[in-house]
């Protein structure tokens, strides 16, 4: 016996916000000068005409005069009003200046449309080793839709700083914090891929905050370190890596210093050493190049075999 699963009337769809579309506002001055002409009118047939009652023409006037007023908004540079007519979306305004739109009925919500900053508190995570570590990060953002920020999400600046906070979770998780022997050599780090990781979290951003309508300009790692727990432990071993690196190089200059000493006193023919001479030269020579400490040189009175 098979059941059927009943559809939902309406799909993800046709439920979310409508895309932002301009408002149907116009240019203020126009509304003012009409307005303020009513109430001079109904005060000139007061003053002037000595009309002492107050006759449906002169309050009439002034009701006029007062709803034209009344649909009067300032709205400053990179701001925007969405505006609402009895629960429905009539549109976006982003003309800067004195704009008028119907009065009384008309709700206007302001938003700002400049760019904010987002400091994300220090997050401690695992990177990619499994390692904790801390980071932290700063992501600069902007309204772009004024319709899904509004009617899609509930708060969306409280949505931008959770979501931003998942962003950088996921993001350091992909990757290791620094370098080591179980990474390929071209692997990308936290330490040393810093316009890598700042372009994989730019992207994870734009992804999860354009159902909010918001938009992403850059964000950038504004904190990374070790783990309290973990951070000595990882220090002594980056020391120890330092010095093996150094005495790597400190080898293989000593093992070419050698080498040209020998060429160069053969070449000259300065002196003639047999092998066990020159095994003797290499050995003094490489303590000498090689030793951390300072050598002191002792002379030798006799010969080599004596």
């Amino acid at each position: 016996m098979s059941t059927t699963v009943p559809k939902t009337p309406l799909s993800r769809g046709a439920t979310s916000a409508p895309l932002e579309r301009r408002a149907g506002a116009a240019n203020g001055y126009a509304a003012l000068l009409i307005g303020l002409g009513l109430l001079v009118v109904a005060v000139w047939r007061f003053a002037v005409l000595h009309e002492q009652a107050i006759g449906l023409a002169q309050l009439a006037l002034v009701l006029t005069g007062i709803i034209l007023l009344s649909g009067l908004f300032i709205q400053q540079p990179n701001e925007a009003r969405v505006l609402t007519l009895f629960g429905r979306y009539v549109g976006t305004d982003r003309v800067s200046g004195l704009r008028w739109t119907i009065p009384l009925f008309m709700m206007k919500r302001r938003l700002s449309l400049r760019a904010r900053n987002l400091d994300a508190p220090t997050l401690k995570v695992n990177d990619k080793r499994g390692n904790p570590v801390e980071i932290g990060a700063a992501v600069v953002w902007r309204v772009e839709d004024t319709a899904r920020a509004v009617f899609e999400v509930d708060d969306f600046e409280q949505y931008v700083s959770i979501q931003a906070e998942a962003a950088i979770r996921h993001v350091a998780s992909q990757f290791a914090y620094d370098e080591g022997d179980d990474l390929d050599s071209r692997e990308i780090t936290l330490r040393a891929g810093a316009d890598e990781v700042m372009a994989a979290m730019t992207a994870e951003l734009a992804t999860r905050l354009q159902p909010a309508g918001v938009s992403v300009e850059t964000a950038m790692l504004t904190h990374l370190a070790y783990a309290p727990e973990i951070a000595q432990v990882m220090l002594r071993r980056q020391q120890a890596e330092a010095i093996i690196s150094a005495r790597k190089k400190i080898v293989h200059g000593a093992v070419s210093m050698v080498e040209e000493a020998l060429k160069g006193l053969s070449e000259r023919e300065i002196v003639q050493l047999d092998d066990e001479r020159k095994a003797a030269m290499v050995s003094n020579l490489l303590v000498v190049l090689c030793s951390d400490k300072d050598t002191q040189p002792i002379v030798n009175a006799g010969t080599l075999y004596n």
